[in-house]
């Protein structure tokens, strides 16, 4: 099989059977999958190595196995083991056994709600702090990195390219569109870019629109601006008057570019309780997210 063939339901792999073809990573196939012993039910990521470039993707997943597999939240997606196939001595192939996570990543669904979108950020930043008490940082919060159910009920995934607080990374790691300053210029990586990425990741959620990064999306990726010279992001509740003036506060604290005037995870985890609170007060929990009206709003400015 290759990376351009995805299996079929019924088909066998790694010792289990295919349900279904879940979709496709940077260099990954996702399916899920059944242990015909057990009956239990999983999600398989299986990762070929056909050119020396690929490595790297072998390297992600071996990294998100042994983070995850340390790691024990309900946030969390639970890694549960890695199978290895190697050509003469040398791994070739992985494949990545998982908890299956019920539901759809917030970008192609996302949350449709202001109290919906804080419940489900309440959630991801628990997980968050849990990361950071046990001394790692996810470094790659995104909205195709969270998976929520129809309920609000979320799962962050994807924990490929996280790392030990204080990681100096010898490339620059992240998404354009979620990327912090400190991740662009390759400083140490902290709580605090979980937090940028974050708060990046609820900006769009909220307003359908990016922050400006430090990365240039222009036709040379690699050139990048300084922290002083990033140009700071339109307030969500400007786009959008019908955002909570608290929630578009909290975004905007969450990317300011020094790491060190962020607020914390549990910080977050408390303003968006009250955030939640606050809407269910005021009888405002079932109030649509309306991206057109940020859209309208931008349009209007310009």
């Amino acid at each position: 099989m290759t990376k351009d063939q995805p299996l079929i339901p019924g088909a066998e792999i790694a010792g289990f059977r295919v349900l279904k073809d879940l979709g496709t990573g940077a260099a990954s196939q996702l399916y899920l999958v059944q242990d015909p012993k057990t009956k239990q039910i999983w999600a398989l990521k299986h990762v070929v190595k056909t050119c020396d470039k690929d490595q790297r993707f072998l390297d992600q997943t071996e990294i998100e196995f042994q983070v995850g597999s340390s790691l024990n939240h309900p946030k969390l997606r639970h890694i549960e083991r890695i199978i290895k196939n190697r050509k003469l001595v040398r791994v070739s192939e992985l494949f990545l056994v998982m908890e299956f996570a019920d539901g759809m990543p917030l970008d192609q669904h996302p949350p449709a709600t202001f109290h919906d979108a804080a419940e489900i950020f309440q959630q991801v930043a628990e997980a968050l702090l849990y990361m950071h008490e046990q001394g790692y940082v996810h470094a790659d919060m995104k909205p195709n990195n969270v998976i929520a159910s129809d309920h609000a009920q979320a799962k962050v995934i994807d924990l490929g390219q996280s790392c030990p607080i204080g990681t100096v990374k010898e490339r620059i790691q992240g998404t354009v569109d979620y990327i912090a300053p400190e991740q662009v210029h390759r400083k140490a990586i902290t709580p605090a870019t979980d937090v940028y990425n974050l708060g990046a990741t609820m900006y769009w959620s909220l307003t359908g629109k990016h922050i400006p990064t430090a990365m240039s999306k222009k036709k040379n990726p690699l050139t990048t601006k300084d922290a002083g010279s990033l140009e700071r992001a339109v307030e969500p509740h400007v786009l959008n008057p019908e955002i909570p003036i608290a929630f578009s506060k909290l975004i905007m604290d969450c990317v300011v570019p020094v790491p060190t005037d962020r607020p914390t995870t549990e910080d977050i985890r408390n303003r968006l309780q009250i955030i939640q609170i606050r809407l269910e007060s005021e009888n405002l929990q079932f109030q649509q997210i309306d991206h057109g009206q940020s859209n309208a709003a931008q349009r209007q400015q310009a």
